[in-house]
């Protein structure tokens, strides 16, 4: 029985086997491997044979954890996506101002956008090695969360003006997103890093209060 005034007890996870554990980092070895090799020859030019010799693992672990190459692909392309949102908002951490929080978000996702990983992974191969409708719910899961939230505290600030906030986050993802291609694509990614960032935050200051 809990006395009153102690704290819930919370049930704790069972520890995972040495087995649970083996496999876990057998997968993550795989989706490691897979990460570096897509990164730096794009995924039609990595042979599975060389991701398993890369992750040190069989044939058959691969298979084991993954259907196919695209499906491990998937798997790297989602890991990609997640340290991506995790360092925007890291980056947002400790800005205490709405529109300044945006502004870093916002850029943080614009230098990004030529990293090996985020730019062949993301941008190039992951629209069309996964369809354009599967790289676009996996995006939106990872990004629209953090993108709304900024907004709504935004609005609640008083800086940006009321509007719907689930649909202004759709259309600012849709802005990024096609912000990124343009960037990661540019013949001069400098110049194209500058003028989107310009254009998005004109958009962003066509909605302050």
């Amino acid at each position: 029985m809990q006395r009153r005034g102690s704290s819930p007890s919370v049930p704790s996870r069972p520890a995972l086997g040495r087995r649970e554990q083996d496999a876990l980092a057998t997968r993550q070895a795989l989706i490691d491997a897979g990460r570096q090799l897509f990164s730096a020859r794009g995924y039609a030019r990595v042979a599975t044979e060389e991701i398993v010799e890369r992750a040190k693992v069989t044939r058959g672990a691969l298979y084991h954890h993954f259907r196919d190459k695209r499906d491990l692909f998937r798997a790297v392309f989602e890991s990609v996506e997640q340290d991506l949102i995790g360092r925007i908002a890291a980056s947002m951490d400790g800005v205490t101002d709405s529109w300044d929080v945006l502004r870093t978000g916002l850029r943080a996702m614009l230098d990004a956008c030529n990293e090996p990983a985020v730019k062949q992974i993301g941008l190039v191969d992951a629209p069309a090695v996964l369809g354009w409708r599967e790289w676009r719910e996996i995006d939106e899961r990872y990004g629209l969360g953090l993108l709304r939230a900024a907004l709504g505290a935004a609005m609640d600030a008083g800086v940006l003006r009321r509007v719907p906030v689930d649909a202004l986050a759709y259309v600012m993802l849709g802005a990024l997103t096609e912000a990124a291609f343009v960037v990661a694509n540019a013949d001069d990614p400098a110049t194209a890093r500058r003028e989107t960032e310009a254009a998005l935050i004109g958009m962003l200051e066509g909605m302050r209060a």
